[in-house]
């Protein structure tokens, strides 16, 4: 009886380990040394590579294939040649030179084959006596910009600067009549100011900090103002003194709207509600609750959505004013809105953040498209005019102009701040046109009002418009 030799048992770490050294030991002759060229792959290859490259011009030139054979016996004149391969001599034929196609390797197609060791290059022959030139140009598809080419706006300058508040300039709003316009300001005052001059006529006394919000009434003899006193007060402008006090704001209010058509008040601030007020009774009509934090800008139309709110969640409401209910919610942006504009005449509105300044369609706010840069800064004011010039302020104290149609824009401008101040006070909070739509007027941190006007002199060739279309348009 045979007696069986016991195994050592191993572990898998050695056999492992054994099994490389085998793979090593068979292999190990031919380990640094590459694998002798495949003609007959690399040939393949190739043709697979031109064909897809070439599949268009292929089919382009389809026609001047047909009259290949014929175009080779008729002898012609001298002309360009098309090489759309490296190849280092045109081919020369007999009976004079002609307008010749040369494909490229291995591709099999009709024509003249020139033989050559280890390449084939085929010659197509065009023939003069075809209707188009069959140039790179021509072969290319080219396809047009549909976005619209923005129309010339003449640059703006800063021509005045008005000082008299002792703090940030916060809020303005013009006069109908176009000849004074108000401002208020950190310092708790309203100071009233002559368009023509810039002088001032009047300060306002009755708030108790910083006033945030101004609007004046086109049908009645009232101006409304909003602060952080969590007051909305109602000025009558003939007797200079206040009238009417709104009371129902948990917070600070930070913006405030007048209906067009109907005498309604809307105010929002800190408390992440909008609320609509009845003018002449003081009564609150609706608490427009849904946001989640601070509404920071609010406009009215007089058809629906009426009433459009911007806040801190980054999100924009449109609300019912019959219902006090939101009609729909727009979450494009990403940071906090703080400043809208509705353009005068069109139906859409522009919206402004940190992230991207978005256009809108009014009445199903549809998002149109962004603007075609970013101010990469807070943005807390921004307004526009029937002339299609949009103005945006930021907190850096830049100032930019855009082109409302094409989202172009087509100056950056930068404040400069009064003698005395910092630099970091060169911050804009607050810009309105006035009912012109030719002066602009800016409200500053450096306690300065900031008129501006567009440059007569500028014309479109000392200004031209530098303008490339996007090649990808965000669609969000």
């Amino acid at each position: 009886m045979e007696m069986e030799i016991p195994v050592e048992p191993q572990s898998l770490k050695k056999l492992s380990l054994k099994s490389a050294k085998r793979a090593l030991d068979l292999f190990s002759p031919i380990h640094d040394q590459i694998a002798p060229p495949d003609h007959h792959s690399k040939r393949m290859r190739m043709s697979y590579k031109m064909n897809v490259e070439y599949a268009g011009i292929a089919t382009a030139v389809s026609q001047p294939l047909r009259q290949a054979t014929s175009a080779e016996a008729k002898p012609s004149g001298a002309s360009n040649v098309l090489a759309l391969t490296g190849s280092e001599d045109s081919n020369q034929q007999k009976g004079g030179t002609q307008n010749d196609l040369v494909v490229g390797p291995s591709l099999q197609t009709k024509g003249t084959e020139t033989s050559r060791p280890g390449k084939s290059i085929t010659t197509i022959s065009a023939s003069k006596s075809s209707d188009r030139n069959y140039s790179t140009s021509a072969l290319m598809e080219r396809i047009p910009s549909r976005w619209p080419r923005p129309e010339w706006h003449a640059p703006w300058r800063n021509y005045r600067v008005i000082s008299g508040h002792l703090g940030w300039v916060r809020s303005v709003a013009f006069d109908p009549s176009n000849s004074w316009f108000a401002t208020g300001s950190a310092d708790r005052t309203i100071k009233i100011w002559d368009v023509a001059s810039g002088k001032l006529k009047l300060t306002l006394t009755g708030h108790i900090e910083q006033v945030r919000g101004l609007a004046i009434s086109e049908k009645h003899t009232y101006m409304f103002s909003a602060g952080d006193d969590k007051q909305v007060k109602c000025w009558d402008l003939e007797q200079n003194k206040v009238i009417r006090s709104y009371h129902g704001h948990l917070s600070g209010v930070y913006c405030l709207a007048l209906h067009p058509n109907i005498d309604v008040l809307l105010t929002g601030g800190r408390d992440s509600v909008c609320r609509v007020w009845d003018i002449r009774s003081k009564m609150q009509i609706f608490a427009l609750s849904g946001h989640d934090n601070t509404v920071c800008s609010v406009f009215t139309r007089p058809v629906d959505p009426q009433v459009v709110t911007g806040s801190h969640d980054s999100t924009i409401k449109f609300w019912d004013l019959r219902y006090g209910k939101t009609m729909t919610t727009l979450t494009h942006h990403k940071k906090s809105v703080r400043a809208m504009a509705l353009h005068p005449t069109e139906h859409s509105f522009a919206s402004a953040s940190a992230d991207n300044i978005k256009k809108f369609n009014l009445p199903k706010g549809e998002f149109l498209h962004n603007m075609l840069s970013q101010q990469k800064t807070i943005i807390n004011a921004m307004a526009v005019n029937e002339d299609g010039v949009m103005a945006t302020g930021g907190d850096n104290g830049s100032m930019w102009f855009w082109d409302w149609k094409s989202g172009h824009n087509f100056q950056q401008s930068q404040t400069i701040v009064q003698p005395g101040s910092l630099d970091s006070e060169a911050g804009i909070y607050a810009m309105s046109y006035d009912k012109t739509g030719s002066r602009l007027i800016t409200c500053e941190a450096d306690k300065t009002i900031k008129m501006w006007k567009e440059d007569e002199n500028a014309t479109p060739e000392s200004h031209p418009v530098n303008f490339r279309p996007p090649k990808e348009i965000r669609r969000f």
